[in-house]
């Protein structure tokens, strides 16, 4: 046991108060070793109360002669201990403390009673020993959340902002449309003009991330996407071209944050945490959806569509303020980082220098690193297809209006969110109870896969649209899953290399989207919405064959 610490009560101030028989402390706090501090709280007893210590922390027992409440103190014993204190005063009178013992008693030990006499001081008070208990530095709860956790939070509402600028050209472009008089193939063409920029800064961004940290990179691509969201009515009234050269800037901005995201997460989060963390920063993305698909026809409706850019737009400011003053790169660049934490966080390992070097021939040469990058095309075809032409679908075959489709749009995204912190919680558990990595990630995304493919194949069999909802709904549920599949899989199988991973993949993923989202707009002009899913589906159905032969869960870059 270790030595708890020393109570003077030189430093207490302590005397008996006279008329109301009350017992204060002094105004000084009582020092307390190891930093800790006692807080002054009154101690009375009458003839009508027992004694009392207000505030006690939770787990600490104290006892006086069998009366006792609480014990205000941010003094906090091992788990379990208990403090008794007995005092030689027995009535209320005006009587000073000459002499007071205190027993300290943990309930593992064989101790019974650990008592330390007095120790009398020139003033003829007394000073206490507590003898065993681990102390324990408390502060505000704020101050003691996980700063791992911190940094997926952030990560998390940089996240949001993405889609939710991303998600209301989706809700704008109906009234855009009728007031520029857009065809549906100028439509399409307006929409995947923004993955024009964000194919560009994929693999830039993994590189630019695993050297430079991803603090700046990702920093970096919020200011950039939220002044080019502020920018789009400017440019949709210059003309066409000026608003494909701005939906292309944005997309430059947005195209660093899954890159710089994932190499910072690689160094802040422990793999046993790894699926839920993701999750949880996934899952921003779809609330953004949510939030900017349910936001937008009102601010739409009320201040008309240039007020949706100008509103999301701004946010990113209050964002880029709280990331320069809490995020950190690695834990090593974190100064309030505990050496508890960042035990949990390394495992025993040494923080990795910087990338300087990108070994691509090996990268390129491993199998598994196709897979996710096959993997990702075919998954990101339907999702960017249901992301970007969904509230279209809403308007033109179900017949909802801007303001349905806006807020029926929303169902299907608040499933991806909630399911993908489902699917991080089960593959975490899976491999904490020993089941591989490798088939927990291969599990995950056959899920992520094969659900879409089968509800997107019943929409052409429902009846009605609140069918047509709920198929879309599980349809991006199931979706969601892919967050602890394919989406965790680049840490795993290259940690230090896990932005170019992400770089790499999501490339493939930006091409699905520049190719899905246009040529979706060419197959309607010549086609159908069943011509569109069928399409999908069968991406899904590649994808899933492709990940199970060639996904692995373990280490391969190092």
């Amino acid at each position: 046991m270790a030595l708890g610490g020393l109570i003077s009560n030189r430093n207490f101030g302590s005397f008996i108060g006279s008329g109301n028989g009350c017992q204060r402390l002094g105004k000084n706090c009582a020092e307390v070793s190891n930093r800790f501090m006692l807080f002054p709280n009154a101690l009375c007893r009458n003839h009508h109360q027992p004694w009392k210590i207000l505030s006690l922390q939770p787990n600490l027992k104290p006892e006086f002669g069998g009366h006792m409440t609480s014990f205000g103190s941010f003094l906090q014993p091992r788990l379990d201990s208990r403090v008794r204190f007995r005092s030689s005063i027995n009535d209320c009178g005006n009587t000073k403390i000459n002499r007071s013992r205190a027993y300290y008693k943990s309930e593992d030990s064989d101790i019974t009673d650990g008592v330390v006499d007095s120790l009398p001081s020139a003033d003829g008070s007394a000073e206490a020993i507590l003898v065993e208990g681990n102390l324990q530095n408390t502060s505000p709860w704020w101050q003691q959340f996980p700063r791992r956790w911190v940094i997926v939070l952030l990560c998390f509402a940089s996240f949001l902002l993405c889609n939710m600028d991303r998600v209301n050209m989706s809700i704008a472009i109906l009234p855009m449309s009728q007031e520029y008089n857009w065809s549906s193939a100028t439509v399409g063409l307006i929409q995947s003009s923004f993955f024009w920029g964000y194919l560009l800064t994929q693999i830039l961004g993994g590189i630019w991330a695993d050297k430079f940290g991803g603090k700046v990179v990702l920093g970096f691509g919020v200011v950039w996407w939220s002044f080019a969201t502020i920018m789009t009515p400017i440019a949709a009234r210059l003309g066409l071209p000026f608003l494909l050269v701005v939906r292309a800037f944005m997309g430059i901005g947005e195209g660093v944050a899954m890159p710089a995201m994932n190499n910072m997460l690689s160094k802040w989060i422990p793999v046993s945490e790894r699926s839920r963390s993701l999750a949880l920063v996934y899952s921003g993305m779809y609330l953004g959806s949510v939030t900017g698909l349910a936001f937008s026809p009102m601010l739409i409706h009320k201040f008309g569509w240039p007020s949706v850019f100008y509103s999301f737009g701004s946010l990113g400011s209050i964002w880029f303020m709280l990331w320069l003053k809490y995020a950190y790169s690695s834990p090593k660049d974190d100064p309030d980082l505990s050496a508890e934490e960042k035990k949990v966080i390394l495992g025993g390992s040494k923080p990795r220098e910087p990338v300087t070097v990108i070994p691509w021939k090996l990268i390129l040469s491993k199998p598994p690193v196709w897979a996710l990058i096959i993997s990702h095309f075919c998954h990101n075809w339907g999702t960017f297809i249901l992301l970007t032409w969904m509230p279209t679908y809403y308007n033109q075959v179900l017949k909802f209006n801007l303001t349905e489709s806006g807020l029926l749009c929303v169902l299907p995204w608040l499933t991806m969110a909630i399911f993908a912190n489902i699917g991080g919680w089960i593959a975490d558990t899976l491999v904490s109870r020993g089941l591989s990595i490798t088939n927990v990630r291969k599990i995950m995304q056959s899920i992520g896969f094969l659900g879409p493919a089968f509800f997107l194949s019943q929409l052409s069999h429902v009846k009605t649209p609140a069918m047509a909802v709920l198929c879309m709904a599980c349809s991006q549920g199931s979706d969601a899953f892919s967050q602890s599949g394919l989406y965790s899989n680049h840490q795993d199988i290259g940690p230090r290399y896990a932005g170019v991973l992400l770089g790499l993949s999501n490339t493939a993923g930006v091409l699905a989207g520049v190719f899905g989202t246009a040529a979706t707009g060419y197959i309607l002009q010549r086609g159908s919405w069943d011509d569109v899913f069928k399409v999908a589906v069968a991406l899904y159905l590649i994808g899933t064959l492709v990940w199970n032969l060639f996904a692995t869960g373990e280490k391969i870059l190092d």
